[in-house]
């Protein structure tokens, strides 16, 4: 945050299955949020308290969104906890959709959102739920070994704007605290670090996962994450849509509730789950910039 900012910064709060985030209305990009600022407002203990910002923004006004423009009239530029920048955010794209509709910006049904990784079709269903467009998963061949307490399990690369490295576990505790990032060799195959996702089988087309969020810790739900174990446990089990011409839905169960997912014979890939905006207020300039 520059230190032009005199006035109150206004904020809103709002999570996707507990995966929180502190939104910031700014659509002319006036306000500059430093790293420093934006761990500063997802500090847990001596700020709101989140997962990351959505900082929301016309698509004309942020240089990076400006040719998505036509396209999507709001971008996400979103940032992790620690103030590093995303290219994505599942749970996050679904809260901004509905911060849109709080704001009165769009009402229920379709609307597009600018992403780093791409403009993100959404839909705003009117029984409360929001599904989310997330494009295609890749699954480069390189793959690396994720080891905690000295046990150590094959991890399937998956990208979903964001690097994603699923690994499926006997039992979710396996992963240990999550307070640190698990190691995991080659590092080379994630030059710029990695989400990696622990899942356990809990039914037919039903898992259930933790996850290490890069920038962030462990976080109670990701939907990029929750998209990439959907596709990596179907190709485990055998099941991809584009050689058998039919969709595939699985059920994924995060620790802040359940996402679902479906994997369509071209590759497009939908999440639907909830989206809740909780509270709003205003920041003091002073405080955030101390």
């Amino acid at each position: 945050m520059t230190s032009a900012q005199t006035s109150p910064l206004a904020f809103l709060k709002g999570h996707g299955t507990e995966n929180d985030f502190v939104i910031v209305p700014d659509a002319e990009n006036a306000v500059d949020l430093s790293p420093a600022a934006v761990a500063r407002l997802c500090d847990r203990r001596a700020g709101i308290g989140a997962d990351g910002v959505l900082h929301v923004v016309r698509s004309a006004a942020h240089p990076e969104a400006r040719p998505m423009a036509g396209a999507a009239e709001w971008f996400m530029d979103y940032r992790n906890a620690d103030g590093s920048v995303a290219e994505m955010c599942g749970n996050g794209v679904r809260v901004f959709a509905r911060y849109l509709q709080h704001a009165g910006h769009v009402t229920a049904g379709e609307v597009a959102v600018a992403t780093r990784g791409g403009v993100k079709r959404v839909h705003l269903d009117k029984d409360g739920s929001v599904t989310v467009r997330m494009g295609r998963a890749l699954l480069p061949e390189a793959g690396v070994t994720v080891t905690v307490d000295g046990r150590s399990w094959p991890a399937r690369n998956v990208n979903m704007g964001n690097p994603h490295a699923v690994a499926f576990v006997d039992d979710l505790a396996h992963a240990g605290t999550l307070y640190d990032e698990p190691p995991y060799a080659p590092a080379s195959v994630y030059p710029d670090g990695v989400n990696i996702e622990f899942v356990a089988d809990r039914g037919p087309r039903h898992v259930a996962m933790r996850v290490h969020e890069r920038g962030a810790a462990e976080t109670r739900s990701c939907g990029t994450g929750a998209c990439a174990v959907a596709v990596a446990t179907a190709r485990r089990d055998g099941a991809d849509p584009a050689v058998t011409g039919t969709p595939v839905t699985y059920t994924v169960d995060v620790l802040g509730g359940t996402l679902v997912i479906t994997e369509h014979p071209d590759g497009e890939i939908e999440m639907t789950g909830p989206a809740v905006i909780v509270a709003e207020g205003t920041v003091e300039p002073s405080w955030l910039d101390a």
